[in-house]
């Protein structure tokens, strides 16, 4: 009796960064090039999520270890060291964000020279086409 096969990593339709592929033949019988039709939301969302738990995570170990006093065993932080939280909390934050816009920036800007690559690969397959 045969077992069936698992698949491992990515389906046929599937890049291994989440992107759905369509994959289409030609006239000629050869497949295109792989063009991604968008991010699969599941796999958008996911590793959202796992970004957000890490920089809680880094954030918070961060700022407690700059602002926490290990010299007395209380269990409530003292007025310095909740004031020096929310200033470190709200530095970290601010850095994320600035981060996150100029990464935003860099994406739109590698977005922008694809599309006009794809543009001019167009445009030559159209004139040496016609003819």
């Amino acid at each position: 009796r045969s077992r069936p096969r698992r698949a491992h990593g990515p389906s046929r339709n599937q890049s291994l960064l989440g992107w759905k592929v369509n994959n289409t033949m030609n006239f000629f019988g050869g497949g295109e090039a792989a063009k991604p039709a968008g991010p699969d939301p599941l796999f958008a969302a996911k590793t959202e999520m796992e970004m957000y738990t890490n920089l809680f995570n880094k954030m918070a170990a961060s700022c407690f270890n700059k602002c926490a006093s290990r010299k007395h065993k209380e269990n409530d932080l003292a007025l310095g060291e909740m004031s020096c939280a929310d200033r470190c909390v709200a530095k970290y934050i601010e850095a994320q964000e600035k981060v996150g816009v100029i990464l935003q920036k860099a994406n739109e800007a590698q977005m922008k020279q694809q599309q006009s690559v794809a543009d001019m690969q167009n445009a030559m397959q159209n004139s040496f086409g016609g003819r």
